[in-house]
């Protein structure tokens, strides 16, 4: 009997001697990686911003003035919704960029169609050819249909992913330093869509962060 525990000891002593296993690392979400290959190099148009909003040189940056600068009222241009869209326009094909988002309180970011009204009041819903997330008052969340969806974000991301399908109608949204999809939403894009940007109003400071486009930084 005693020999016999000693060989179990032994067997024991050299299990609890041996290196534990290398635990696997954690890879990222695989759907975000295979999205961001996708992406495309946006410049904002600043024939289509609102006159309150300032382009930077590069094209790459938004935000909202105080006040009206002395811009044509071209026939592209919105003149009471406070966006604007990019140059580029997309009627076929998978297509995704990143918008820095940090500090703000309140955004809107998706894609509208080409053909939308943009004189006046504008109905924002896929509908009306607008397809884009919503954020109000730091936390609330929301798609824009009719009535708006809205949605639970546990925590307010920093830089948000837009990727779009043209041919599947398809337009996702993503908290790309979780590597977290937040919303997807699937119907029809009739027109060429273009990606869409609003800073919102500063709400007297609050709000004066910028959106800026990123270059995407493919995840590991």
């Amino acid at each position: 009997m005693m020999e016999h525990l000693q060989e179990h000891m032994q067997k024991l002593m050299e299990i609890c001697q041996r290196p534990s296993p290398v635990k696997p690392v954690p890879r990222s979400n695989p759907k975000v990686k295979r999205v961001q290959e996708y992406a495309e190099n946006i410049t904002l148009n600043p024939s289509t911003a609102h006159p309150r909003l300032i382009i930077s040189p590069d094209g790459k940056q938004v935000h909202c003035s105080e006040r009206h600068q002395q811009v044509p009222d071209n026939p592209e241009r919105f003149d009471r919704v406070v966006c604007v869209l990019a140059h580029q326009g997309f009627s076929s094909g998978r297509h995704y960029w990143e918008v820095d988002v940090t500090g703000k309180t309140d955004w809107d970011l998706g894609v509208a169609s080409r053909s939308v009204n943009r004189k006046g009041k504008i109905t924002v819903s896929p509908a009306h050819g607008y397809w884009f997330l919503s954020l109000r008052d730091r936390t609330d969340f929301a798609f824009r249909t009719e009535p708006s969806t809205s949605l639970t974000v546990s925590i307010r991301p920093c830089r948000v992913g837009i990727y779009v399908d043209c041919d599947k109608g398809l337009v996702s949204f993503y908290k790309v330093e979780a590597k977290l999809l937040i919303f997807t939403f699937t119907g029809s894009f009739p027109d060429t869509i273009h990606p869409f940007f609003s800073p919102c109003t500063n709400k007297s400071g609050q709000n004066e962060a910028p959106l800026t486009i990123c270059p995407v930084a493919m995840a590991d």
